[in-house]
């Protein structure tokens, strides 16, 4: 289980994050709607633990354990992991090598080929790690990436964002299958937390709850096709107005 208390975060000494509370239950997937700025990415960061998000008050646990002080590296081994929503080039590192690295010493034999091949990315593994890869291609190799680390907790920030039809849908089969969507929610190790402005996803990836945020603060919760419904008739705007 994830549970933030009373979250504040700071980037370059501005806050951006206002007392957000969340919770996420072993086996359950959330969505985070919010308009461009509102601080969605700052909130995944600040659990990863990228270290420019600073929290300067309220705590982050991951299964009991505090987190709030621990470095990115920490939490990764904890089970966290994170899609990017502009990931980066890695130059001088082979896509194959970074898929293994992934993989670790946590399972036998890695079958890295079997794994670009779910990913359609059979042809990649011999390029470095997103090298003129195109928005879908980039998008895929992360999905592949977090296949191999199977975190128990998935943050992706706007998965299907630049990307055309054809490869959200692939996009989708993998974000279930990393979520473990085949399986009962109770036999479920993993959740996860997307993060959406449009919502396409939601017609590829099923969610148990969605919230809104706005200005850094977390103003609504419920279902999130009642959520997406309600923002594309009236917009962020009202959604703000409301909250105040």
């Amino acid at each position: 289980m994830l549970k933030i208390r009373q979250l504040t975060v700071e980037v370059g000494g501005k806050e951006i994050i206002h007392r957000v509370n969340l919770t996420i239950k072993t086996g359950e997937t959330e969505v985070l709607f919010g308009p461009n700025g509102s601080g969605k990415t700052t909130l995944l960061a600040a659990i990863m633990g990228l270290p420019k998000y600073q929290v300067t008050s309220g705590s982050i646990t991951f299964r009991g354990k505090d987190i709030t002080g621990l470095s990115l590296d920490e939490r990764a081994r904890l089970g966290i992991g994170m899609a990017f929503q502009r990931p980066p080039v890695v130059r001088g590192v082979k896509t194959q090598d970074m898929l293994t690295a992934c993989f670790g010493k946590r399972r036998g034999k890695p079958d890295v080929i079997q794994l670009a091949r779910e990913a359609n990315l059979e042809d990649f593994l011999d390029r470095d790690v997103n090298y003129q890869f195109s928005g879908g291609e980039i998008k895929r190799s992360e999905m592949m990436q977090l296949l191999a680390q199977r975190p128990e907790l998935v943050l992706l920030d706007e998965p299907g964002s630049g990307v055309d039809l054809v490869n959200i849908a692939l996009i989708g089969r993998l974000i279930n299958e990393l979520l473990e969507k085949d399986c009962p929610i109770l036999e479920r190790r993993c959740m996860g937390l997307i993060i959406t402005h449009s919502g396409d996803i939601l017609n590829y990836v099923n969610a148990r709850n969605g919230y809104v945020m706005v200005d850094g603060r977390i103003i609504g919760e419920g279902d999130p096709h009642e959520i997406l419904k309600t923002i594309r008739e009236v917009g962020y705007e009202r959604c703000r107005k409301c909250a105040r």
